[in-house]
């Protein structure tokens, strides 16, 4: 604890900026991706002290341009895997007795930096990595990552303060001690701030990391390594390696010092390495612990007392922002018959006044680029089969092209079968499918809800009567980790909205929370007795 019992700054959520033309923050992003588009950045292994350049690389290009190169990383080795896992234990014992607050210190620190000096830089990276526009980037890259490194500060002094009660003559107190090992981090493309945070979470608890970044985020990613080494992060503590994901997992999952993984990605390759852990279980030294948020079949139903433009915006919203590859993007809607065609209408209303999908250069934009080309040719499957089917219609969009970048039209299908591909297969891209049905079956489209989908991420209702809320709330409790009443199902905001989901949506740890961080501690009880008994005797022996 140190030398005293310390009181952290008081977290709050980073204020977003507004881009608008003519502002300072709208010049100084556009210079700074200007910067990188035409610059050509080398992102080597960062392995404890060392920065490996291992001469086997892949190209980065951005999905809105696919053709040209921001740059290349090198795809590492099984040696480099085994050499990362090495400097984790290595500087596991040194991160591990720095007291708390000099390690909170430099993850402070890490959210000014963030929030001053790389805001731009971490913003211009994530439009170029993920084509997002700079409100997505803004939002993820700047503000969130900076939510979840102050606020999981404030939850650590939290954990740390929590103690048990003392009896009469001893004293109980808890320590929250790191895993006995090192932690794996497996992190996504679509969100810069869970790419740092994962990592991140578990070293701010006084664990080691090994990190490997979605192939697709490694341009961002770079920026994320760049904050943590200004901010102080000892070498060795988190160790970032690329390549061939099979290589890397088996490489780390073979060591008996692995000791838990943080998470963020498909279900299919979760439960993967779920049973690669249970295969491997009599290795380990200590019980891993396994954290993984996945996917979402994420719904929105109206009630007919529901306000049509709501409902329209939150599909619009909850859809189409960033090409709907959110882990909570609305992609399966239950509208009621009595008001459906006012809704669609006015979704139809506001696609049309998109621009076409282009570069997030281009602040005009609403809508860009899907991540790569397999993403791509997924959403263009679906979309022409969708043109065959007799129980589906395409009523806008439809239209795609990967000549130049992975653009696909926002697409909305009407389907008469509520259990049609695109309504139960997660797709991840701009494609939402809507069961229009008869306003009499409130009770049963709730029931159908819940039972279509195997994930459990997000949800959202919208009505104006309340008993209809209470009736979704309570039918809709398990097919939701993250439930909203009268918006749209993505947004989470961390501090207030802990995210995460259940069934095959995840472990629903709850990201941006301290439930998260207990995770990562394996608490130590010591009992304290002033003056020991000398005589064994209990009175009942007389």
């Amino acid at each position: 604890m140190g030398k005293g019992f310390f009181q952290v700054p008081t977290a709050y959520n980073e204020p977003i900026k507004g881009y608008a033309p003519g502002s300072p923050e709208r010049e100084e992003v556009l210079k700074q991706y200007k910067t990188y588009f035409e610059g050509n950045v080398e992102v080597p292994l960062f392995v404890g002290s060392e920065e490996i350049k291992t001469g086997n690389t892949r190209p980065m290009s951005p999905p809105h341009d696919h053709r040209h190169v921001v740059g290349s990383y090198h795809l590492a080795e099984k040696k480099h895997v085994s050499q990362a896992i090495q400097n984790c234990l290595e500087s596991r014992t040194a991160w591990a007795d720095l007291t708390w607050e000099q390690r909170a210190a430099i993850f402070l620190k890490a959210a000014e930096l963030i929030a001053g000096p790389y805001r731009a830089k971490i913003n211009a990276a994530t439009m170029i990595a993920q084509s997002k526009t700079i409100h997505q980037a803004e939002i993820d890259a700047a503000c969130e990552l900076i939510d979840f490194l102050r606020f999981n500060v404030e939850y650590m002094s939290q954990i740390y303060e929590e103690q048990p009660d003392s009896a009469e003559g001893i004293w109980n107190r808890v320590e929250y001690r790191p895993l006995e090992g090192f932690v794996y981090a497996i992190t996504p493309f679509n969100f810069t701030a869970i790419a740092g945070n994962l990592p991140a979470s578990a070293a701010m608890m006084g664990n080691v990391v090994v990190w490997k970044p979605s192939d697709s985020q490694i341009f961002s990613a770079k920026v994320i390594v760049d904050v943590f080494k200004e901010a102080g992060l000892p070498d060795g503590v988190i160790n970032v390696v690329y390549g061939d994901p099979v290589m890397i997992t088996e490489t780390v999952l073979a060591s008996p010092d692995f000791a838990g993984i943080h998470f963020t990605g498909s279900t299919h390759v979760f439960k993967s390495l779920w049973k690669q852990i249970g295969h491997n279980i009599d290795i380990y030294k200590t019980y891993p612990r396994i954290v993984g948020e996945t996917g979402g079949k994420d719904f929105i139903i109206a009630h007919p007392t529901a306000k049509p433009q709501q409902v329209a915006t939150a599909i619009t919203r909850g859809a189409f922002e960033f090409q709907g590859q959110k882990c909570s993007a609305a992609s399966r809607v239950y509208l009621p018959k009595s008001s459906s065609k006012e809704i669609l209408d006015l979704v139809k209303t506001d696609i049309d006044s998109f621009n076409k999908p282009g570069s997030p250069e281009d602040m005009s934009n609403f809508i860009t680029a899907v991540i790569h080309e397999g993403s791509f040719d997924k959403l263009a499957s679906y979309i022409d089969q969708a043109k065959k089917d007799a129980d589906a219609q395409i009523v806008a969009g439809g239209h795609y092209d990967k000549s130049k970048g992975y653009f696909i039209e926002p697409t909305v299908i009407v389907t008469t079968d509520p259990k049609y591909a695109t309504m139960e297969t997660e797709l991840f891209g701009p494609v939402v499918t809507v069961y229009v049905y008869d306003d009499n079956d409130w009770n049963k489209t709730l029931k159908l809800v819940d039972s279509t989908s195997e994930y459990a991420l997000t949800g959202a209702v919208l009505a104006t009567d309340r008993y209809a809320i209470e009736e979704a709330t309570k039918a809709l409790q398990n097919c939701a980790g993250n439930f909203y009443i009268n918006d749209k199902p993505t947004g989470a905001v961390v501090g207030q909205q802990p995210f995460g989901g259940a069934r095959a949506s995840g472990t629903n740890d709850k990201a941006g929370s301290a439930q998260n961080l207990l995770r990562w501690v394996s608490p130590r009880l010591i009992k304290e007795t002033f003056v020991s008994p000398e005589d064994y005797r209990y009175p009942f022996l007389g």
